[in-house]
Formats: structure tokens, sequence, C-alpha cells
């Protein structure tokens, strides 16, 4: 059994086990961003809902399910209810899950979800989301004079979105070969390009001297998207009808 096929099994598990319907199922990670190390884990993440007298009832409402998380698997969840929740805000997260390049499963009710996603896309709170991302990883991981090259990924990754949020104003796609080609500047390309295939063949821990001309980079667009996205003005959208009226449509479908 290949690890597709594990993993379908896993999201069988748990619409049966935790008695949900899982309207869309992705990967998440380092593997739909389209630089995964040799040992990758998988990072499945789903939206799901439950039946419509769940969501009626007095009890204390669970909106997340932690399955598994090991060597191999991480696999997690969110209700529906807070996908919506977190829409309303903007949340990159959403967006990204909606956007990913590795989907194990989807369903007709996600595609509504996903229709009304850009009436809530946000250029400020996801350019804040992105430039957070970036300074938080450039300073647990990329200090030291020998440094894990994964690492720099996951700093330029979101600096390339807030690149892309700039210029064209809309959700940045996940692939990270995608981020390069739109935004890019010219004269880094070739380290990029470089960077890529010694990353290919690295192991998750393994270390290389850091790379001074990607740090200057790193450090000059990071105070820029800080200042960038404090000037922004704040564009959320703030109504609710639409995402309500959404929620009531689709957990009467499932009731």
């Amino acid at each position: 059994m290949n690890y597709r096929e594990q993993i379908e099994e896993k999201l069988d598990e748990i619409e049966a086990k935790e008695q949900v319907k899982i309207l869309h199922a992705v990967e998440s990670g380092s593997r739909s961003w389209g630089f995964a190390s040799p040992d990758s884990d998988y990072d499945v993440r789903f939206v799901y809902m439950r039946d419509l007298p769940y969501y009626l009832g007095l009890q204390e409402k669970k909106d997340f399910i932690n399955w598994e998380l090991n060597e191999t698997l991480d696999i997690s969840g969110w209700d529906l209810s807070r996908v919506l929740q977190y829409l309303h805000k903007s949340n990159a997260t959403v967006f990204e899950w909606a956007n990913s390049p590795v989907v194990y499963r989807s369903t007709k009710m996600w595609d509504e979800v996903k229709a009304l996603m850009g009436e809530y896309f946000s250029c400020k709170s996801c350019m804040y989301h992105y430039y957070g991302t970036a300074r938080k990883n450039n300073e647990a991981f990329l200090q030291e004079e020998q440094v894990k090259y994964k690492k720099y990924f996951y700093v330029l990754r979101p600096l390339m979105a807030c690149k892309w949020i700039e210029q064209k104003k809309t959700p940045p796609p996940m692939l990270f070969s995608e981020l390069l080609d739109a935004v890019l500047e010219e004269e880094l390309q070739p380290q990029m390009q470089s960077l890529l295939k010694q990353k290919a063949q690295m192991m998750e821990a393994e270390k290389g001297a850091r790379l001074e001309p990607l740090h200057d980079y790193i450090e000059q667009n990071l105070k820029r998207y800080q200042m960038l996205a404090s000037q922004l003005a704040d564009d959320r959208n703030p109504d609710w009808t639409r995402l309500n009226q959404l929620f009531y449509t689709l957990i009467r479908k499932e009731g």
C-alpha cells in the first residue's frame, strides 16, 4: 500500500469513527509547496462537517480533530464552522488549503465554500500572516553559521507570498516554483535554482554554510513587508450574511 492509499484509508477511518463528512482533504506542508526532502512527512489537513442535530445541540462543541501525528503522517482537520469563521478573518491557512495542488478528496459542497472565498480575501491580513511567518522562521532557524537549507524556504516562501499579494492582490499560489517565476528578482534566480537542487538531495536534519546573499535579501524584505503591511488599509469584509447563509445551506443538506 502506498502513502496515498494509506491516507485515503485514514480519511475513511476518521469519517466512520468521528461520524463526520470530509468535505476537502489536502496536503499542506512542504510536499504541497514543492520542496519536500526525501524524508519529509505527510501533512494532511481536512475540512469536515457533522449532521444538523450536532450544531443545534446545547453541548460544548469541538471544532477540530487531531487524528494522527508520527514520523510519517501528520493528520488533522477543522470543522466547517471554524473554517467559515476563519474565512471571515481572511485567515491565510484557509486559502492555502483551498489552493493546495495535492488534493486527496473534495466535494461539491467544498466547491460552494471555495466560490465564496474571493469575497473575504484581505491583502492586509494575509500579508501580516506571511510576514509574521517569515520573521519567526528567520529568527528561529537562520541565525547560526550552519543552517538547515530547508529552513530558507520556510522564510523565502512567505516573503514571496507577500510580494505576490503586493503585486497581484490575490491569494498566493502554494507551489514555490510558481511564486519564484512570478515575483523573484531575476538576479536571484540562479542561486535559488541551485538551492532547490541541493535541498532535494538533503535529508531534513542536514545543514550547510549560511548563504549570505539570501540573508541580505531576507533582511531587506522583512523590513519592507513589516512597513507595507502596517500601512495597508483594513480591507477585511465585515459582513457575515453570505457565510451564515452558506453554513445553513450546507448543514441542512447533511441534516
